[in-house]
């Protein structure tokens, strides 16, 4: 048996990827794979109306907003061919950006691109403390089973402690992980990272036939619907839930009162609408 083994060529060029399409990257990708930085402001958004458009760099169009996170975003969309997977790390203002951010998101989850929105907890870099979230796109993802559902995975309490300011994961994290999104797509399981470990914590979790279901305060797989619902938020906090006995944090309470304020004012704009209704119709009656 002959094995041939290939190396990896690499064309790099420096250049502010949002300005200038350097590798005409446009629909070329099977793999994107990047951790562009947060929130990046003073944008010339005046060089970018000629990308923006269907088919181009920018298909959703440009955010309102100085903020670069949707363009970045967009960047890492674009760049897949109809088949291609993106992994991306993304601040965690973008899952729940409103304006016209908002509409750049719905238009995204409405193409059914969005695959699976990892949370991540604090001190996870050695150079930004903060939580963040980690996206996964899937041009292909439209002509599969799971369409019409996003896995929402909230990995904020899975870590290993390094010291006071540091954390990670271990491989048997890794490899748990890594299957959740495996079974949620219908995969095999694979414990090459992980081994014993990863497959028993698995076990202990989906139940020895490794079958994928919801589990509260770990995973959720959401319906397109339930995301419109809650006004196209990638947030997983606000479709995970919280594990019995867990203590609410800060931030989950801050969601969750976030999605109660939402349903209250849509509740109280129907009422409006309910009541200018009966007041028309009750005139009308009157005036016959």
């Amino acid at each position: 048996m002959n094995l041939a083994v290939h190396g990896l060529e690499g064309d790099i060029r420096e250049g502010i990827s949002y300005y200038d399409d350097l590798h005409d990257s446009t629909g070329r990708f099977d793999f994107v794979l990047a951790n562009p930085p947060f929130n990046v402001n003073a944008v010339d958004k005046e060089r970018l109306v000629g990308d923006a458009g269907a088919g181009r760099r920018y298909p959703f169009g440009l955010p309102r907003t100085d903020n670069a996170n949707y363009l970045w975003i967009q960047l890492f969309y674009s760049a897949l061919n109809k088949k291609g997977r993106a992994g991306f790390v993304m601040a965690n203002s973008a899952s729940d950006a409103r304006s016209s951010e908002q509409e750049l998101r719905r238009q995204l989850i409405d193409d059914r691109a969005v695959d699976a929105i990892v949370a991540v907890g604090p001190n996870m870099f050695y150079t930004v403390t903060l939580p963040v979230t980690l996206w996964f796109l899937d041009r292909g993802k439209k002509k599969t089973a799971r369409a019409d559902s996003v896995l929402f995975l909230d990995a904020r309490h899975v870590f290993r402690q390094i010291d006071r300011a540091h954390r990670d994961w271990t491989s048997a994290q890794i490899g748990f992980l890594a299957n959740v999104v495996r079974l949620y797509r219908g995969e095999e399981a694979d414990f090459t990272t992980g081994g014993d470990e990863a497959e028993a914590k698995l076990k202990e979790v989906f139940g020895k036939k490794l079958k994928f279901k919801d589990v509260l305060g770990l995973c959720k797989s959401a319906t397109v619907k339930e995301i419109t619902a809650q006004s196209w938020s990638l947030n997983p906090g606000r479709y995970v839930g919280v594990a019995p006995g867990e203590v609410v944090s800060d931030e989950d309470f801050k969601l969750q009162l976030e999605a109660l304020n939402e349903e209250l004012g849509t509740l109280n704009t129907r009422a409006d609408h309910l009541q200018q209704t009966i007041a028309r119709n009750v005139a009308q009656i009157l005036a016959e």
